[in-house]
C-alpha cells in the first residue's frame, strides 16, 4: 500500500472547524435508535455487566446478574427473542422495583466505540444527510462525514449516497462530544495513490498513452492518463504547426493519444507530446524548399535579432535583422510585425540543424519587390535571351527595354 502522509495540523484544524459548523446543535448519538445515547462515564469496562437470561415476562426479559442480583430489559432491545440460558453484556441504568434496569443496545454501542481507533478502516451505512455532510452508522454507533470528505472532488448531490455502505477511515474520535468523524476521501486517495504507484512502474519515455484532457491553460493541457496520473502536454509539443495557445486546439474532455517524453521527480512531472506522432515536415523539405527560391510567408515571431516566418506548416525560417533592409536596422521589432507577409529568398537549408536562412534581398542585393529588384530581373531576363546570339546589343538599349517593361 502507498504510504499516506500524516495530515498537517492546519488540515486537522480546518476539518475540525468544518465538522463543528456542520454539527452545530446536533448530538450525533441522539441519532441512535430510540434516541438512547451511550453514556461513557469513566471506562467502558466499568459500566458493563454480564448477565444470563432466566425468564421472560410479557415484554420484559429477566436477567440473572449474580448472587442476589437480577435485572430487567425490554424484549425490543434484542434482535430476536432471547432464549433462557443465553448470556449477554449489558449496561446498568438505575433500579426499578428492586431490579437493575439494563440496556443491550448501549452495551453494543460502547463496545463498538472501544473498537474504534483513529486511522481504522470501517464500513458505515449512510443513514441521512444534513447541510454539512452525511450521517452514518457503524453498527450501533452514529458518525458524521463532512461534505469535503465524501469524494475526491466536490460532491453536489450527497442525497444519492443515502442507504449505501461506504468504506471509510476514522479521522476523529471525541468521547466528550460523543462524535465519530469519518472520511471516504482518504480511502479513495489511498486507492488512487496505489493505482498511481502501479501505473508509474509501467510507464517509460517513448511509450504511447491515451488520456482525457482535464484542464487547459495557455501554456498547455493537463491530461489524465489513467490511475489518477496527470501529465502535461506543453503547447510546444502539441503540433508541428505553430500553436499560440493550447486552448486554440484543445478543450476539457478531449481524448488525446500522445507519447511520453519525460518522467521526472518520481512521476510527479510527466511530459507528453502529440506532435511527435505527426509526420516530420523536415523529412520532405528537400522536395519543397530550395536555396534561391522566393516565397511569400507570414511573420509568426519577432525577436531583436530577426523574425521567424512560417514557410510551410511546421517549418519556420529566420530572417536575420541584417537581411531586412538596405538601411541599418538595430532591432527587427522596429520595422517588422507579427502577421505581416513578406516576400523572401531562401539563402540556405540545413536539414540536420533544422534551420532555414532567409533574406529580403535578391541575388543582386536589391530588396525583393523594389524598383531596383524589378529592373534587375528584367535586365537579367533580356541577357539570358541574348546569351549566345551574334547580334550586338549595347547596355543602354537593355536599360531602355527594362524601363519599357516596367511601365507596362
Amino acid at each position: 500500500m502507498a504510504t499516506r502522509p500524516n495530515p498537517s495540523s492546519s488540515d486537522k484544524d480546518a476539518l475540525s472547524r468544518e465538522v463543528d459548523a456542520a454539527l452545530e446543535g446536533i448530538n450525533l448519538q441522539e441519532l441512535d435508535e430510540e434516541g438512547r445515547a451511550p453514556r461513557r462515564s469513566g471506562s467502558a469496562g466499568s459500566n458493563f455487566v454480564r448477565g444470563t437470561v432466566v425468564g421472560l415476562s410479557g415484554e420484559d426479559v429477566i436477567v440473572e446478574l449474580g448472587p442476589l442480583a437480577q435485572g430487567v430489559i425490554k424484549k425490543t432491545e434484542f434482535e430476536s427473542p432471547p432464549a433462557v440460558g443465553q448470556s449477554f453484556d449489558f449496561t446498568k441504568h438505575g433500579m426499578e422495583d428492586g431490579l437493575h434496569v439494563l440496556s443491550l443496545k448501549e452495551a453494543k454501542a460502547l463496545a463498538a466505540w472501544d473498537q474504534l481507533t483513529v486511522g481504522a478502516r470501517v464500513e458505515a451505512r449512510v443513514s441521512g444527510q444534513n447541510t454539512g455532510g452525511l450521517e452514518l452508522r457503524i453498527g450501533p454507533v452514529s458518525a458524521f462525514m463532512p461534505a469535503s470528505q465524501v469524494g475526491l472532488g466536490r460532491e453536489d448531490d450527497l442525497h444519492r449516497y443515502i442507504g449505501q455502505n461506504l468504506e471509510c477511515e476514522v479521522v476523529e474520535l471525541d468521547s466528550g462530544k460523543r462524535r465519530v468523524v469519518l472520511s471516504r476521501r482518504k480511502v479513495l486517495e489511498s486507492a488512487r495513490d496505489e493505482s498511481r504507484k502501479q501505473l508509474m512502474g509501467a510507464l517509460t519515455p517513448g511509450q504511447l498513452v491515451t488520456g482525457k484532457v482535464t484542464r487547459v491553460e495557455s501554456f498547455g493541457a493537463f491530461v489524465d492518463i489513467g490511475g489518477g496520473v496527470e501529465a502535461l502536454l506543453h503547447v510546444s509539443n502539441i503540433s508541428r504547426k505553430r500553436v499560440a495557445s493550447a486552448a486554440d486546439v484543445l478543450k476539457t474532455g478531449d481524448q488525446v493519444r500522445a507519447m511520453i517524453l519525460e518522467i521526472k521527480e518520481g512521476g510527479k512531472r510527466i511530459g507528453l507530446g502529440t506532435k511527435q506522432l505527426e509526420a516530420d515536415p523536415w523529412d520532405e523539405i528537400a522536395h519543397r524548399i530550395a536555396p534561391g527560391q522566393v516565397l511569400t510567408a507570414k511573420i509568426v515571431r519577432v525577436m531583436d535579432f530577426g523574425a521567424f516566418l512560417e514557410l510551410l506548416p511546421g517549418i519556420e525560417g529566420l530572417l536575420h535583422v541584417s537581411q531586412v533592409s538596405k538601411e541599418r536596422v538595430r532591432r527587427a521589432q522596429d520595422i517588422l510585425k507579427i502577421g505581416q507577409e513578406l516576400a523572401v529568398r531562401v539563402q540556405s537549408v540545413d536539414t540536420q540543424q533544422k534551420r532555414v536562412s532567409l533574406s529580403r534581398f535578391d541575388e543582386r542585393g536589391a530588396v525583393i519587390g523594389s524598383e531596383d529588384s524589378v529592373e534587375g530581373a528584367v535586365i537579367q531576363e533580356v541577357l539570358d535571351r541574348q546569351t549566345g546570339a551574334k547580334a550586338q546589343t549595347n547596355l543602354g538599349s537593355l536599360f531602355k527595354k527594362a524601363l519599357d517593361q516596367k511601365k507596362k
